[in-house]
């Protein structure tokens, strides 16, 4: 077994480790399809030696070929490290600053088995979420971080390690840059040929930027999303007995299970690979679970009728379920949905984020490899059947959304009857979760703010929660408006939840959908706790970059931006710039995530609290601007959340001067002027 000590020493070539392929026992990203041609090939294959000295790429040469015919793409499975891979204590690192030691916890964190959807294919979530390209650059990073001081910046190119720049102390220890291609050739066939020669790479959000926390990360946001989903269409604050139906328990998917049972509903979840279905279950995170469509319904009858909260994981493709709802709607006249959604990664349709339902899941895995044309086809008739079923429901009262994935955008592409009528290209037939439900918290600054005890001490995770708790309870004696108080109260709720249903995988991680005072205060107060020996190692802070400020995706994040910018990506560049100079840790920005490659720019970022006083700094300014840039933007846009917001940050800040837009008092003179 290989000590940390040793991950640290570079890779591992005297004696090089035993090639042993792809693992048993664990699951596998699907084969990769880049039809390169006979030169590109040879690019890859020598682009992959570079890494090696010449006297052993005669031996690496044929099995990193064998690697590029069999998977599409050279992963280097000799070099999987044989540790137990998982987020250490942080003073067990052996490195020269504690933030290097933090930025190697987040990595191996993401590359944790009971974390990772395909680890040793480096894919943390999302199908094709990549930490790193291959595992010559796991072992280069690590090395990296292990000697890297205060006066050093690691550069890593779409997960290439570009080497330790000189810089300062108070510049970022890490650059993360994933998938940043040329617009024009951004495209998913030219991402697939330039993945297998190890060029670029999809970092989904927060794998590729080393801030994954494992399914917990997506479960606040469903919670809320779930819990304002119910006031909205069903006028209901009680979701009890009421019965919401989706789709995939993968690695941000896993969460709806969870969330379901948090919101007090019933939850229904399709998911067709049986591994990611039993990890959950086995992880706690589903109450039950059957490949029995009979028995599904049974289960949702009763606990329906005496209003039991449940979380049921059905083996089978969600269509199939979707089929059998209608069926019943059909044959009895009742209607037993009330909310439904999909997390299928139909970002990534075909290349294995969705399994069409006319094939079981071993069959359509074969398919991809050996006929990806057909499997193409099949999965566009799955999509037109899969929104034929949805339809069928929504006429009759049930209410749906596009929770981000780009299901309705691919089901669009593939012909089913998704059209809004009179709508613009951001919008369908059903809103997108951003549009009707998350967009207006994200405009009052709200996001999944998050952190992580390095100590992995349990009880520093409960201190934070109890100090979150806190900072909550006094921001609402001290006053906030009608909209923010229900928010607070809903984060209060949610921390109270956490720690009895156990969301811990991987690190001892919590995320809280917080605003600008919210995530200030939080980190203040967590900050001096470090300081006071009452949490024992630093705390690094983060957030998804599915957030107020992190993301321009004109299908999700930005979809409820109506002046014609919801194509233009400013905000996330002008984030990530502005967090790097503002005190943050590390920065990552990144082409594609959530929606798919070529559809969104997303940043993010780390930041280590070591108890000093240089930190709470770096946290009230970096923290401050990682809100009010995005909610500058929501207002610039007509946003009147963002507005109120922003007015309210610039009456508490001010050197804060933000440029506020005019109204059209007249909207006749706009046809007017047309017509002249």
């Amino acid at each position: 077994m290989t000590s940390l000590k040793e991950i640290c020493c570079g890779l591992p070539l005297n004696p090089l480790p035993e090639n042993r392929g792809r693992r048993k026992g664990i699951p596998h990203a699907p084969v990769r399809t880049p039809n390169l041609t006979a030169q590109e090939k040879k690019l890859a294959l020598r682009n992959a030696l570079r890494y090696f000295p010449p006297e052993i790429q005669k031996k690496l040469v044929l099995e990193f070929a064998e690697e590029l015919r069999l998977y599409g793409h050279i992963y280097m499975y000799r070099f999987f490290p044989d540790i137990e891979m998982r987020a250490y204590p942080i003073k067990d690192y052996p490195c020269k600053t504690k933030s290097a030691a933090a930025i190697m916890l987040m990595i191996m964190n993401n590359l944790d088995p009971s974390v990772a959807q395909f680890p040793q294919e480096l894919v943390t979530y999302g199908g094709n979420g990549q930490v790193f390209s291959n595992w010559a650059q796991f072992w280069l990073v690590m090395q990296y971080l292990s000697e890297m001081t205060e006066e050093q910046t690691l550069v890593m190119y779409s997960g290439h390690p570009l080497g330790l720049f000189p810089s300062h102390r108070y510049a970022p220890r890490l650059i993360i840059t994933n998938g940043m291609v040329i617009p024009n050739y951004s495209t998913r066939d030219e991402y697939e040929k330039m993945f297998a020669l190890g060029v670029t790479m999809y970092g989904q959000m927060t794998a590729g930027s080393y801030c994954y926390i494992g399914p917990q990360g997506i479960v606040h946001g469903t919670v809320l999303t779930v819990l304002n989903a119910g006031r909205r269409y069903l006028k209901a604050e009680d979701l009890s007995g009421k019965v919401f139906v989706t789709s995939g328990l993968g690695g941000m998917s896993g969460a709806q299970a969870k969330a379901a049972v948090i919101a007090g509903c019933v939850g229904i979840i399709a998911e067709v690979d049986e591994a990611a279905l039993l990890k959950r279950y086995k992880q706690g995170w589903l109450m039950e679970i059957s490949n029995n469509l009979d028995h599904c319904i049974a289960r949702l009858r009763d606990a329906r009728k005496n209003k039991i909260a449940l979380s049921l994981g059905y083996h089978g493709n969600v269509v199939d379920l979707w089929e059998r709802l209608v069926y019943e709607l059909d044959t009895t006249g009742e209607l037993l949905v009330d909310l439904g959604s999909d997390q299928t990664s139909c970002h990534n349709p075909f290349s294995g984020g969705y399994y069409p339902v006319q094939l079981g899941f071993e069959e359509a895995k074969q398919l991809l490899s050996t006929n990806p044309g057909k499997f193409r086809t099949m999965v566009q008739e799955s999509l037109r059947r899969h929104v034929a079923a949805i339809n069928r429901l929504a006429d009759k009262g049930m209410f749906f959304w596009d929770y981000g994935n780009a299901f309705l955008l691919e089901a669009q592409r593939a012909g089913a009857d998704v059209e809004k009528k009179g709508g613009n290209k951001t919008e369908f037939r059903y809103p997108s979760y951003v549009q009707h439900i998350m967009g207006d918290i994200f405009s009052l600054g709200f996001g999944p703010f998050r952190w992580v005890c390095t100590s992995g001490d349990p009880q520093d995770l409960a201190t934070t929660d109890s100090i979150a708790m806190s900072v909550l309870e006094d921001s609402i004696r001290r006053g906030v408006s009608t909209s923010v108080k229900q928010q607070y109260h809903d984060n209060i709720r949610w921390i109270r939840e956490a720690g009895r249903h156990s969301l811990v995988v991987g690190s001892q991680a919590r995320i809280l959908y917080s605003d600008q005072r919210g995530r200030v205060s939080i980190a203040v107060a967590i900050n001096r706790a470090i300081s006071e020996g009452r949490i024992k190692a630093p705390v690094v802070l983060s957030r998804d970059h599915h957030d107020v400020s992190g993301t321009d995706s004109p299908y999700r994040e930005t979809s409820n931006i109506y002046d014609g910018s919801a194509f233009c990506a400013d905000m996330a560049v002008q984030n990530f710039v502005g967090d790097a100079f503002r005190g943050a840790t590390w920065v990552a920005l990144h082409n594609g995530g959530g929606v798919g490659w070529g559809e969104v720019i997303n940043g993010g970022f780390g930041l280590v609290l070591d108890g000093s006083t240089e930190a709470e700094e770096r946290a009230k300014m970096m923290l401050s601007w990682d809100v009010s840039n995005g909610v500058a933007r929501r207002c610039w846009s007509g946003n009147d959340y963002a507005y109120e917001t922003i007015c309210q940050a610039m009456k508490e800040n001010v050197t804060l001067k933000v440029t506020l837009p005019q109204k059209v008092a007249d909207e006749d003179i706009l046809e007017q002027a047309l017509q002249s």
